[in-house]
């Protein structure tokens, strides 16, 4: 009797299975009848116990059919993906748990009882969410307050960059060189001028009105395409054999890394016009990108630093034995090898960068989250800031996964590793 109700062995393998099964459908059936039926078959328990009496059901059912080497395949490959051991068994419980009581009703929430038609917060009758309101501030999420008539022209803008990057991977090496030094010094000038205006009789937008999710492009193509190659000088220059070189670069590292970003934010839109000559001015954005690129570079310079000494010295050697420079020999050989190396730590600091650019919010600078804090205090949409942040959130969301999976793509493209 010992061995049968405290030790599950192959030989009592039959009544072990059929107690065990019986309890983890009792407590998937109790699991289903009260999220789905709203019927609670343990509702004389007290509620702390009623509502986890699946998992204590689930639990003892996993226990029981925990054989090992049973004979049985199926039985076999549960109980080595799932049920190895208590704590295994214990979070197969909860993950299917959670899915069954908490996936439903943000699906209903989220789509099924969702308000999708009107344009006032009076057609939001249901239970879900209001989506009328995203749509209703759809343009100014994207546009901000730019002006409608020429919004035309941030579209151009990210067109020709959109443009630039895809031909980037078709054309031969040779022209690809060139469309880079374009898109690193040309395109952000053209770029600026024809989102700002002013000139060649295009109408001038003060970047107080540039916002939402255009102006957080904005900021992280900007930030990514310059803070790159600073970062990469950085790395260099911290592993440099000139002093004053060296300790420059440490210097500039560790004063950016040292600093909250929100500080060095507060710093270029607030303290740092104090500091300029009267009569000079520097627009805020302006100010904006330039202290989110420093402060990503020394960032960026850490990784490639990271890169650049996980090289074997060999290397150095043998590209000083060709009769390399300190330039062909980084250009050519080494900076190639490193930054195969860093490619997950580089894309984990353009990651960042896109995730932190709405902390300019706190200058004034209105992107996509601070078009969603603008028009949630909104006197006719009061209460409909779930929704917008849920909205930002996704698209935060798809503009990381869609980088993340590109460096996974081009980490397996470059790899050299042998399988």
């Amino acid at each position: 009797m010992k061995s049968i109700f405290l030790k599950p062995n192959k030989k009592n393998i039959t009544t072990f299975v059929g107690i065990g099964s019986s309890l983890v459908f009792v407590g998937f059936i109790d699991l289903l009848a009260s999220t789905f039926l709203k019927i609670n078959f343990t509702g004389f328990l007290p509620s702390n116990i009623s509502f986890f009496t699946p998992l204590i059901l689930g639990t003892l059912g996993l226990y029981l059919i925990r054989i090992e080497f049973s004979g049985n395949k199926l039985l076999d490959k549960i109980n080595t993906n799932f049920n190895s051991n208590n704590f295994n068994a214990i979070l197969t419980l909860l993950v299917i748990f959670a899915l069954i009581k908490y996936v439903p009703p943000l699906l209903n929430w989220f789509i099924f009882d969702a308000n999708f038609a009107g344009n006032t917060k009076e057609d939001c009758t249901g239970e879900g969410a209001c989506w009328v309101f995203v749509k209703v501030w759809l343009n100014r999420f994207v546009y901000g307050m730019y002006p409608d008539t020429e919004q035309w022209r941030i579209n151009s803008a990210f067109i020709l960059l959109f443009l630039l990057v895809g031909t980037s991977f078709f054309v031969p090496a040779k022209i690809k060189k060139y469309l880079l030094i374009f898109l690193l010094f040309v395109y952000p000038v053209i770029g600026l001028k024809l989102i700002s205006g002013g000139e060649f009789g295009l109408k001038y937008v003060e970047t107080g009105a540039w916002g939402g999710l255009s102006l957080t492009f904005i900021v992280s193509a900007f930030a990514l395409i310059l803070c790159f190659p600073i970062g990469m000088f950085l790395a260099l220059g911290r592993r440099s054999n000139l002093p004053a070189i060296r300790y420059t670069s440490i210097g500039f590292i560790e004063l950016w890394r040292g600093v909250p970003l929100i500080t060095v934010l507060f710093m270029s839109a607030v303290m740092f016009p104090m500091f300029l000559p009267d009569g000079t001015y520097v627009d805020k954005l302006i100010r904006v990108l330039i202290a989110i690129t420093l402060f990503e570079a020394a960032y960026m310079a850490e990784v490639i630093r990271g890169g650049l000494q996980a090289l074997p010295k060999g290397q150095y050697e043998a590209a000083k034995s060709l009769g390399m420079g300190y330039w062909r020999m980084h250009f050519l050989i080494i900076l190639p090898q490193a930054l195969k190396l860093v490619i997950p730590g580089i894309a984990n600091t353009f990651l960042a960068l896109v995730k932190d650019t709405p902390l300019i919010f706190v200058v004034g600078l209105l992107e996509l989250a601070g078009m969603v804090n603008l028009a949630k205090t909104n006197p006719k949409w009061l209460g409909m800031a779930m929704e917008g942040y849920v909205f930002a959130g996704l698209v935060f969301w798809i503009i990381c996964y869609a980088m993340s999976r590109y460096s996974q793509n081009l980490e397996k493209k470059l790899s050299t590793e042998r399988h």
